[in-house]
């Protein structure tokens, strides 16, 4: 019996590098697993690899009936809703705020904060049925970053998105802790990742250097590996870790604690 056995967990963002190592692990460890990302096929590809049952629907997250189909179908398909993980999101470029432009930024909002919103809203309210119905809510896991904890220069609509879901975290923690409902963010610092790769080839200079310019204030003074983050993915939805609510978790080399 593994920690998530009869768990019916919802991923976002499950082809990217936490959400595809976390189906893996959880995929282990017992789970019933409902999966989306952008790309239909590569989900597919994904999801076919994973020993547990699995149900998938591609969709965008700034979309917010995707939000509300997805939980859907996890109650179709498994009959409830027990864990989400709301790890989809994007990078922006690497530049200082005047930089940016307003249909950049915009995206980013749409992606990383109202995706978000969305995913929360529709999963609270199935999350509260099943406490009316049988006692047992839910956990809610979002995938924030420490640039929601901190200014992040050159990242200033991304750390801006990443601030909101610190906020919505806290809020829907606050909101719905009497319902059996635990809402925490983990918040990692740069991983390797395809959006840390994306940062590289956007720096225009060699891996080396990039990377040095992205840890220059990581007191580790490197990268996290995917598996260092999802560790922490899996301690906050362990229902066993029954009484952490409203935490922003970082997973960060130390940044926050300078």
């Amino acid at each position: 019996m593994g920690r998530f056995s009869d768990q019916v967990v919802i991923i976002t963002g499950a082809c990217g590098g936490f959400g595809s190592r976390t189906a893996e692990r959880m995929a282990a460890e017992g789970a019933s697993l409902v999966l989306s990302d952008m790309d239909q096929a590569r989900l597919e590809r994904m999801a076919a690899g994973l020993s547990a049952p699995v149900a998938t629907l591609a969709g965008d997250v700034s979309d917010e009936a995707l939000s509300r189909d997805l939980v859907a179908l996890a109650v179709e398909r498994f009959g409830r809703l027990d864990i989400a993980i709301n790890n989809a999101g994007i990078a922006q470029s690497f530049v200082k705020l005047a930089q940016l432009t307003a249909e950049e930024a915009r995206r980013i909002f749409d992606i990383d904060l109202l995706g978000v919103f969305f995913a929360m809203k529709h999963q609270l309210l199935a999350m509260e049925r099943q406490y009316k119905a049988d006692g047992k809510g839910g956990t809610i896991v979002n995938i924030a970053s420490v640039a929601g904890l901190a200014g992040a220069p050159k990242l200033s609509v991304y750390a801006a998105a990443k601030h909101g879901v610190v906020g919505l975290t806290r809020s829907g923690a606050a909101e719905y802790a009497s319902r059996g409902i635990r809402v925490n963010a983990v918040c990692p610092s740069f991983a390797r990742t395809a959006m840390v790769d994306a940062f590289v080839q956007i720096s225009g200079r060699g891996e080396a250097e990039a990377l040095d310019e992205l840890t220059r204030g990581v007191p580790m003074k490197r990268v996290a590996e995917v598996d260092e983050i999802v560790e922490a993915i899996l301690f906050a939805a362990d229902p066993k870790n029954s009484f952490m609510n409203g935490h922003a978790l970082a997973v960060d080399g130390g940044i926050t604690a300078l």
